[in-house]
């Protein structure tokens, strides 16, 4: 066998290792040989640059730069639903579909409706050639290079699938990784993203696509073409859709897909997703409803928004009313000072919420909240809670004996150093970059965590401690720090220690790319 073959068998093996290990969680061989395999294929490729292909296994890990996307035309157009709310709304619409077409049999196929970007992927020859946004509906931004980052979208199809095909999809943030991204955030006190949907389409337009490739988005794919699929023999929506899994795609798990004939079935499905939704990795803020014949979708066609033959059935926004306690304000790394509400413990979706986000001063001062205020907290599909409103009709005596508002602070409440805001910015920052303890332990805790210089055995408390004697005001005391100042800390035996300086000795030879990401510098890394 000479390299172009192996470079193809190497190729091949690899996406059925990748469908294996990410579609199907089947994995056949271990992280170690995966990646022994992909290793290979890389040098071969370095050395046979005629045999480049952008649906490579290995250009997955990312590493194009591009400063704009290029728009393309939508085959068809990227329609948005008509939404329902509520059961009379839904069986409304279940017989102006039955009225168009008497005497025949509707069925309906229900689906989740997932809560993150619309995706158009388009095949020529079983590759992935273009992926593109919604946009404007007529016209999208073509970002298949960070798509393919996306470890459950197939760059290549597997033998069977159609030469050319479009099928539309969702691509998501799951919560388990969105939560951990937060956590990293959170550590290196930037500023937390609010929801998985917006962060999954920032993600998306990110102009270097390693750092797309750093965080675990998924796709689910719930629309084929119907013309393709009928030229293949295939009637049904829901036939096309079990029918991807053949061509390596991720298929609908346990009632994620289900037909029925009657509206009855449609909102049993909907109960029973109302509830179930909460035990998900990931979002979703409804159901789609779609007729089920690709014969029947053509005979009710569309209006100039939206398809005839589909409905979303859109979940209520969770709601809780609570107590709030305080109101409390955190000084990030880069200064940057956030209102966190203190609110007395209450359910809401699922969880138990203790502390919600008041993002900054305006919301304060739109919402004119006093200690005691009861508030309306939301959830919906931001993982931090909001207070959107207060319940004035339980509210606070009046006059003399009423509560002070809040007021932002204008000063910070670690340093007492006068806060400052950027005109055209929302956020006020603490003046006190050199001293403020908070942000100088904010700016180590980042300069050391996973992504940048991972330096092993410096925790938050720690780092505190260090802070707090003095033995650091930089990430440039770190390097300075011995064992006699160590041992002396708490929880810092012989063994910790010798581990951290080994730690701190390895983290010198770490890519500039990461120094550069790990000094935190505004707008840069």
């Amino acid at each position: 066998m000479d390299a172009l073959q192996r470079i193809d068998a190497l190729r091949a093996e690899l996406h059925a290792h990748n469908h294996k290990y990410y579609v199907l969680a089947e994995p056949s061989i271990s992280d170690r040989e995966f990646d022994a395999l992909l290793e290979e294929l890389a040098q071969l490729e370095a050395a046979h640059p005629e045999a480049y292909d952008p649906n490579s296994p290995t250009q997955r890990v990312g590493g194009d730069l591009t400063d704009k996307f290029e728009k393309v035309p939508h085959r068809h157009a990227m329609l948005s639903l008509s939404n329902s709310y509520n059961a009379e709304e839904v069986a409304q619409w279940a017989e102006r579909v039955q009225g168009s077409l008497p005497g025949e049999e509707v069925e309906f196929a229900m689906e989740l409706k997932y809560d993150g970007v619309a995706i158009s992927l388009w095949y020529e020859g079983g590759a992935l050639v273009r992926a593109l946004t919604r946009g404007d509906g007529a016209v999208g931004e073509d970002v298949r290079t960070n798509v393919a980052t996306i470890r459950t979208v197939p760059l290549k199809l597997f033998p069977g699938a159609p030469s050319e095909l479009e099928i539309r999809g969702e691509i998501f943030f799951p919560w388990d990784g969105f939560n951990e991204l937060n956590a990293l955030r959170r550590e290196s006190g930037e500023q937390e993203f609010a929801n998985p949907r917006n962060t999954a389409a920032g993600t998306l337009k990110l102009q270097d696509s390693r750092l797309v490739a750093d965080r675990p988005l998924d796709c689910m794919l719930y629309n084929v073409d119907g013309g393709a699929m009928q030229a293949h023999g295939v009637a049904r929506h829901s036939e096309a859709v079990e029918r991807t899994a053949t061509w390596g795609f991720k298929p609908p798990q346990g009632r994620s897909l289900e037909v029925t004939t009657s509206v009855d079935g449609i909102m049993a499905f909907v109960g029973h997703w109302d509830k179930a939704r909460h035990d998900l990795n990931f979002a979703i803020d409804g159901i789609v409803i779609k007729v089920n014949r690709y014969d029947h979708q053509k005979r009710l066609g569309n209006t100039a928004k939206s398809p005839r033959w589909a409905l979303a059935y859109k979940f209520e926004t969770e709601r809780a009313r609570t107590e709030l306690v305080d109101v409390k304000y955190q000084v990030g790394r880069t200064g940057a000072v956030t209102p966190v509400a203190d609110l007395d413990p209450v359910q809401l979706g699922g969880t138990t919420v203790q502390h919600a986000s008041l993002h900054n001063a305006d919301q304060i001062a739109k919402l004119d909240l006093r200690l005691g205020d009861m508030v309306f907290v939301e959830k919906g599909g931001e993982i931090i809670p909001k207070i959107v409103g207060v319940d004035r009709e339980a509210a606070h005596a009046e006059g003399l004996f009423a509560p002070p508002s809040f007021v932002f602070p204008s000063t910070c409440p670690e340093c007492a150093s006068t806060l400052e805001r950027v005109e055209g910015e929302a956020q006020h920052y603490c003046v006190n970059s050199a001293d403020c303890p908070a942000q100088v332990r904010g700016r180590i805790e980042h300069f050391i965590s996973r992504k940048a210089m991972n330096v092993d055995g410096l925790g938050k408390e720690t780092v505190a401690q260090l802070v707090d004697a003095g033995l650091l005001r930089d990430v440039a005391d770190l390097y300075a720090l011995t064992e006699d100042q160590l041992l002396p800390l708490e929880r810092m035996a012989q063994k910790s220690v010798d581990n951290l300086l080994n730690s701190l000795t390895e983290s010198k030879a770490v890519p500039f790319e990461r120094v550069l990401f790990a000094l935190g510098i505004r707008h840069v890394g």
